[in-house]
């Protein structure tokens, strides 16, 4: 996700919260290993990886993977910045962008519902035999805008839609500033996207807007748009819309711990506390819950809370990956498979940068705590 500066996290874990014990699960084991422990199912991307990615689609590294299901059942798969052959490991690219073949944002397919061994993709979105197009051009100038990010996707009534920052500034690890968080969609399975600036916000000159790095979720009519400021230590607002007018701002309601109202983003109250990285939301109809996945990067940690309403109270982070089992990991973006205690989810280390295919179970207290009236 974060050319030039990508995260660093190394092998940094703090004490872990919640009373799940992350054990050293090995990558590829048979075992669904005990509540907690993530185990890498399969490599997604990369040479080695079960799609080979690099031969078929000029895709050598690219990390993210955020996923959503179309209606078709169609599973789609939007990756951050992505390089090709002369590509000569992360950083590589600031040197020589051209040589790295640099794509700031890329989009698979997959028809595999068998998230137990994998996930096979039926093909990335092309503009040219095998190659993997960029979906939404960016400038590539630090200090301008170096990259647009995929951070969430959604289908509604056939069409699909991309949320995306555009981003100004890598700083520190863990740190950026964008110029804006966008929209765009499309309506024709991903192969060509329209961007809408009307849809957009436009950071704060602070760089605090609320809703820079978007994740959806559509329930009951609605979609959910669970935000954060740009970077990796804010906290996380909601909005919700009708699910046909997505596009408009001007017909979002904002949760302010009181209730829903219109307005701007603004009045907006956090429904959970920072640090918070990037989001992944999903209701999950066997466990009567929604589910919230993100990166806490101070404590190098993939975790999961809980919630019975998409307002919360959401319940303790539970830990499913941590840097001490896949050391410079990010990411957690859950699979629409997913099913009750059996979660999978894309995770990307840093050092490698590549999307894994990520299976941890979820605890059975927790599991039951969703389910409590």
């Amino acid at each position: 996700m974060l050319i030039c500066q990508r995260v660093r996290v190394g092998a940094v874990v703090g004490v872990l919260m919640g009373a799940v014990t992350v054990g050293m699960a090995a990558p590829g084991a048979a075992h669904a290993g005990q509540p907690g422990q993530a185990r890498r199912v399969a490599a997604l991307t990369g040479a080695e990886s079960l799609n080979a990615t690099q031969a078929r689609y000029q895709v050598k590294g690219t990390d993210l993977g955020i996923l959503w299901s179309d209606e078709r059942g169609q599973i789609l798969a939007a990756f951050g910045d992505t390089f090709g052959s002369g590509w000569a490991g992360p950083g590589s690219e600031v040197s020589d962008p051209a040589a790295s073949d640099w794509r700031s944002n890329t989009l698979a397919r997959s028809s595999d519902h068998d998230a137990a061994d994998g996930m096979s993709f039926t093909g990335f979105v092309t503009d040219r035999a095998g190659y993997a197009k960029e979906l939404l051009p960016s400038l590539k100038r630090d200090g301008v805008e170096i990259s647009k990010i995929p951070t969430g996707g959604v289908n509604v009534g056939g069409r699909n839609y991309l949320a995306y920052m555009s981003v100004r500034h890598f700083g520190d690890p863990g740190q950026w500033i964008t110029n804006y968080g966008g929209v765009a969609y499309s309506d024709d399975g991903g192969q060509t996207w329209v961007d809408v600036p009307s849809a957009g916000r436009p950071n704060t000159p602070a760089f605090d807007e609320k809703f820079q790095m978007i994740s959806y979720a559509r329930r009951d009519g609605f979609v959910y748009a669970f935000g954060t400021p740009n970077g990796r230590f804010g906290d996380v607002y909601v909005a919700r819309v009708p699910e046909q007018r997505l596009l408009d701002l001007s017909d979002y309601e904002y949760w302010t711990s009181t209730g829903w109202q219109p307005g701007a983003s603004a009045i907006a109250a956090p429904i959970m506390t920072g640090p918070v990285g990037e989001l992944s939301v999903r209701y999950d109809q066997m466990l009567h819950s929604w589910e919230m996945m993100y990166f806490d990067q101070p404590r190098g940690v993939i975790v999961i809370r809980l919630a019975r309403q998409p307002t919360g109270p959401w319940g303790n982070p539970v830990p499913v990956a941590t840097s001490q089992q896949y050391p410079t990991l990010y990411g957690g973006f859950l699979h629409p498979d997913s099913h009750g205690s059996d979660i999978y989810f894309t995770m990307t280390q840093y050092d490698r940068y590549n999307v894994s295919l990520m299976h941890a179970t979820l605890p059975t207290n927790e599991k039951n705590n969703a389910q409590a009236p």
